[in-house]
């Protein structure tokens, strides 16, 4: 499997689950048919601006581009919030297709020129609405 799809499953693990440690997403990772090592991990999660916050990896505000929408970042805000940064100009055709994959967690959407502001009703459902947009926009 290539690089690309490691980063991508890394974001998707955090955001999907709280880890703690390398090992375990090691372990994660593997089971998924990844092949990799602890020093492996530890470069990717610095390459993808991984942070640890109260003692779980937290995803970057900002990612690598992602299709045509630029889709380049998804950031918890409060228990009912996720804040979406996109390129320049894209936040309002991404959150039409936000819109239209009908994900039952999402209450709705405002879209300005590269943020757009995604309401949903629990903690639980934010986490779940971030693992379903990266994947909604993976490349």
């Amino acid at each position: 499997m290539h690089k690309a799809d490691r980063l991508n499953k890394i974001l998707n693990v955090i955001a999907a689950k709280p880890i703690a440690r390398q090992d375990e997403l090691g372990r994660l990772l593997r089971k998924n048919g990844f092949s990799v090592t602890q020093a492996s991990i530890s470069r990717d999660l610095d390459e993808l601006g991984v942070i640890k916050v109260n003692g779980v990896y937290s995803l970057p505000h900002a990612t690598v581009a992602r299709d045509t929408f630029g889709l380049s970042g998804l950031s918890p805000a409060g228990d009912n919030l996720i804040v979406a940064k996109c390129a320049p100009g894209l936040a309002s055709a991404a959150a039409v297709r936000i819109d239209a994959a009908r994900l039952n967690e999402i209450v709705g959407t405002i879209a300005g020129d590269d943020t757009i502001f995604i309401a949903v009703s629990s903690v639980k459902e934010q986490k779940i609405v971030i693992k379903k947009l990266w994947e909604l926009f993976e490349a």
